[in-house]
């Protein structure tokens, strides 16, 4: 919801954070921001005036000018600093992720300590900006150099409000690169308390600089010839839209998607690990993960342990994220809710049993107006259904069954996500067929969500990308840079000849 400050009291406001400075916008159009637990106004968040993203975009490209020029151990010794200071600042950064997101304080902790391995991997940068050298032919040496693209832009969705800007600027700067970075309107406090960090870890101003709003700042981010490439975490929707009207406009761009990620269940895994692990992937964080394990196929007896996975989840505890034994939050948004509670319909309509419902959830007190959806299970489900065709992104399972492997690796395969998916087994023949067989960019076996540690990259695959570099690691590496190959030629005979030689030019 927008609305003008002028009708009434100011409230708290987010700032800007452009040239090393944090400051207010100018702007009438602001965006409320309310805890999803309580829907108590916590701030107003501006969509920055035209004026203010230009001024972001182009101080960072003045910044770029010398911040190029530093050595690769300037910026080693700035990421050294930065991951210490997001240690020690922890408990900060998850209080203002429960506040504004929702998810619980557990949760929010485990969101900054994500982004923070990326932070450290970082540090090795030295080591990561290698490039290659060998000698072609007689005093002839071909090497490359990697060399930061200039203004990088980041826009990061509202579920990992931490994790995800920690996925880029960090690894952007330390290339070379000078940032501008766009949180989610609906959780950008992170981001603010980690520009911070940043200034304190020796960031220098104009460096990385943070903007806020909707569509018109994408749609500037998108548009603007300062910005030479994008990084994004979020909708199909949007997603699609920042990749194609970015990359019309020369971008290089990386957009991570949707997803629909699917947990297979083999009669020989090992019961109580397998169900505590589906009920933990399932309905962390409200299902608000874009690795969350939405999907379980049961092949053969394993659908026996239906009821069993119903019981446990049903047991799971719904409440403000501070609170102490509250297993998960709320969704971010009354809409979010809502869509949520349709598509759970939508299950049911279509022949689907709704096995446990989460919808009418009463919650008491000061939460009695949050959005809260308690775990819900859709069984029975099949892949021509709306509840399985769409990403709920919330705290719902849907299960369908399969006889045999192979058709469950069939019906992963024909769905079009190819973000994660997982198996569950004690047989190491299956789990190498399934690896082997399975189109999806990250799989996990007995591991829920498959998400890589920063020393290997994200690879989510098919439509849960667009671009053809993944985030961090490696590819992230590619991603920020671009490759410089220098051939050069230095003939011992120079050093002593003083004849000409006219002959065409070969190597050997």
């Amino acid at each position: 919801m927008a609305r003008s400050l002028a009708s009434a009291a100011k409230p708290h406001t987010t700032q800007l954070y452009v040239n090393g400075e944090f400051f207010e916008s100018q702007t009438n159009d602001w965006i409320e921001l309310r805890n999803p637990a309580t829907q108590e106004l916590v701030t107003m968040v501006p969509q920055a005036t035209p004026q203010e993203l230009q001024h972001a975009s182009r101080t960072a490209a003045e910044a770029f000018k010398t911040w190029r020029k530093s050595s690769v151990l300037t910026r080693q010794r700035i990421m050294l600093n930065l991951q210490l200071l997001v240690r020690d600042h922890m408990d900060d950064l998850a209080t203002s992720i429960t506040l504004e997101q929702g998810k619980t304080f557990a949760d929010a902790k485990g969101d900054v300590l994500r982004g923070l391995q990326v932070v450290e991997n970082a540090c090795g940068i030295p080591s990561l900006l290698m490039g290659e050298q060998l000698p072609v032919a007689t005093d002839m040496d071909t090497f490359t150099i990697r060399e930061p693209l200039g203004v990088v832009a980041g826009i990061a969705p509202f579920n990992f409000p931490a994790m995800i800007p920690l996925w880029m600027f960090p690894l952007a700067i330390a290339t070379g690169n000078t940032c501008v970075m766009k949180p989610s309107e609906r959780d950008p406090g992170a981001m603010m308390i980690l520009a911070k960090l940043a200034e304190q870890a020796g960031v220098p101003k104009g460096v990385l600089n943070v903007v806020h709003g909707g569509v018109p700042t994408v749609n500037h981010i998108c548009d603007d010839p300062n910005v030479k490439a994008i990084s994004f975490v979020g909708s199909d929707h949007a997603g699609k839209y920042i990749f194609a009207r970015g990359t019309a406009n020369g971008k290089r761009v990386q957009a991570n998607l949707g997803a629909k990620n699917h947990g297979v269940i083999m009669p020989d895994a090992n019961k109580n690990h397998t169900l505590n692990q589906l009920v933990g992937a399932a309905f962390g964080a409200a299902g608000q993960r874009c690795m969350a394990l939405s999907t379980v196929v049961f092949v053969g007896k394993a659908k026996e342990w239906l009821p069993e996975l119903v019981e446990r989840a049903a047991a799971l505890k719904v409440s403000g994220g501070f609170e102490k034994d509250a297993d998960l939050g709320p969704m971010i948004t009354p809409q979010a809710k809502q869509r949520c509670h349709e598509l759970i319909q939508s299950g049911v309509d279509e022949g689907a049993k709704l096995v446990l419902d989460g919808r009418n959830i009463k919650m008491d007190g000061k939460y009695k107006d949050g959005n809260f959806v308690g775990p819900t299970i859709i069984s029975d489900v099949t892949p021509d259904m709306r509840c399985y065709t769409e990403e709920i992104f919330g705290p719902v399972l849907v299960c369908l069954f399969a006889d045999t492997l192979d058709a469950a690796i069939k019906m992963v395969n024909s769905n079009p996500y190819g973000n994660g998916t997982a198996i569950f087994t004690n047989s190491g023949a299956v789990a190498r067929k399934f690896t082997s067989e399975i189109d999806v960019g990250q799989v996990g076996v007995n591991v829920p969500i498959p998400v890589p540690l920063p020393m290997f990259s994200f690879t989510g695959s098919r439509g849960s990308i667009q671009g053809d570099l993944n985030f961090y690691g490696k590819s992230g590496i590619q991603f920020y840079t671009s490759t410089k190959t220098v051939t050069q030629l230095w003939r011992h005979e120079d050093a002593t000849s003083d004849r000409a030689d006219v002959n065409m030019p070969t190597q050997h």
